[in-house]
């Protein structure tokens, strides 16, 4: 399946999930897809607040996750990122149903996940506000096969295809197929943990 029909399967679900496409969410002329999941008795007794700060203590690296569509480049800071399979070739990354970044993503059929190193803590703070023109001043280049923007200084970057969507919960769960990748040799990567970013201590 080629790009556009990877694009096209990505919207398909997209739309059939209730999530709006980015021109939908700019215009406002449709409401935010409700987030919840499972049935009200399904819940457990958790407090979201309780819930993000035992979480945070699970320290993660972090990413930009970039694609090129018809508007131009789009991207997103993103902390839930991980290789997902070998043979063949996967990554994960997950993204809440209410991005008005990720329909883009969707449209475009790839993207291009871009790991931060340890002295990019301003890039990543841009990539995650909303309304802004994240690319501004940002250098980047093509990536060699779906042409979703590379970050100049990223230590590592992974080109990859839609492979698939799945529903999880408030977020959407997005497997990527890679297609091409690369890394540097040294360089210590950005972490985040408990709401705040660090370093590899050696």
């Amino acid at each position: 399946m080629g790009h556009a029909g990877m694009a096209a399967t990505a919207v398909r679900y997209l739309r059939s999930a209730g999530a709006p496409t980015a021109a939908e969410a700019r215009s406002g002329s449709r409401p935010r897809p409700l987030l919840r999941a499972v049935r009200d008795d399904e819940r457990l007794p958790v407090d979201p607040a309780e819930f993000r700060r035992v979480l945070g203590h699970f320290a993660s690296g972090v990413t930009v996750v970039t694609a090129r569509d018809d508007e131009g480049p789009a991207g997103f800071a993103c902390q839930s990122f991980a290789s997902l399979s070998l043979d063949p070739p996967l990554i994960a990354f997950m993204v809440a149903r209410t991005s008005t970044t990720w329909p883009r993503i969707a449209r475009a059929g790839a993207f291009c996940v871009n790991v931060l190193g340890a002295d990019q803590g301003p890039l990543c703070l841009g990539f995650a506000r909303s309304g802004a023109d994240k690319f501004a001043g940002v250098t980047h280049t093509p990536a060699p096969v779906t042409g979703s923007p590379r970050l100049a200084g990223a230590p590592a970057w992974i080109d990859c295809t839609i492979a698939t969507v799945h529903t999880g919960g408030d977020h959407l769960i997005v497997v990527g197929r890679v297609e091409a990748l690369d890394g540097a040799a040294e360089g210590d990567p950005l972490v985040f943990h408990r709401g705040r970013f660090g370093r590899l201590a050696t």
